[in-house]
């Protein structure tokens, strides 16, 4: 679930930056000011966590001021398969066939699989985003504060995948139940004209199934796993097959 935190971030940012009327009165330790204590004001409920997860395909575009914010700050991503993601989103959009999702701004996005999977691809936009910022901060300065799972490897055996999270994060591991679990956010689906978007199944598994995407608009995105070639990466990976094996990969 996308917490609002890497918005005000960003909202916050332009207030202050160069061409806004404020910029010039604004000093830079000022805005460092400002900006971390957005955490510090939304998880202030928190204060006695020693960790806590905040959850935005931003910040992996965001890591030069996040890990000078918190300069022991990690992100983790999951990634999948392109391809595979972008038959997920359109069996979501054809489950609701009398909603305009706003995925989509206007009908010349939204007619047909073609321009919805275009649409969803490009840098700006829901998909094409998070793979933009996330081969930014892979090939980055900063990327060994940045460990990559691949999502199939994750739901075949998450009990061999988790452990390998809490020795990156250098926190101590607890029992967990892959069989129950539990979430939905209707309301906030809703409101995008996605039902089920952020609805999961109660056991941790990979479900095979055939794509309903035509043939080679699947293969149009079915060879962008970045994360498989490692080299010149000082990020971590937990890959079940990397093609191009960096320092850092870890396979199960």
């Amino acid at each position: 679930m996308t917490s609002p935190v890497g918005a005000f971030f960003s909202g916050l940012l332009d207030q202050v930056s160069a061409g806004s009327e404020w910029g010039p009165v604004v000093t830079t330790e000022q805005r460092r000011r400002l900006l971390r204590g957005l955490f510090d004001s939304y998880y202030a409920a928190e204060t006695d966590k020693d960790v806590v997860f905040d959850t935005n395909r931003a910040w992996s575009g965001r890591l030069p001021a996040l890990l000078d914010l918190f300069p022991d700050a990690k992100v983790i991503a999951c990634v999948r398969n392109v391809a595979w993601v972008m038959d997920s989103l359109e069996r979501l959009y054809r489950a609701s066939p009398y909603e305009n999702s706003r995925l989509f701004a206007d009908d010349a996005e939204r007619n047909t699989v073609y321009s919805r999977v275009e649409t969803l691809a490009q840098r700006n936009r829901l998909v094409g985003f998070a793979w933009s910022a996330l081969k930014e901060a892979f090939y980055g300065e900063q990327a060994a504060s940045l460990l990559v799972v691949e999502y199939d490897l994750l739901a075949r055996a998450p009990e061999k995948v988790v452990p390998l999270i809490y020795d990156f994060l250098g926190e101590p591991a607890y029992p967990h139940d892959f069989a129950n679990l539990q979430y939905d956010a209707p309301a906030f689906d809703n409101n995008l004209g996605l039902s089920g978007l952020h609805s999961i199944r109660p056991q941790v598994s990979l479900e095979n199934r055939a794509t309903i995407l035509p043939p080679d608009l699947f293969e149009q995105y079915a060879n962008m796993a970045f994360w498989r070639d490692g080299r010149g990466s000082r990020a971590h990976v937990v890959s079940a097959q990397p093609a191009v094996a960096g320092p850092l990969v870890k396979s199960v």
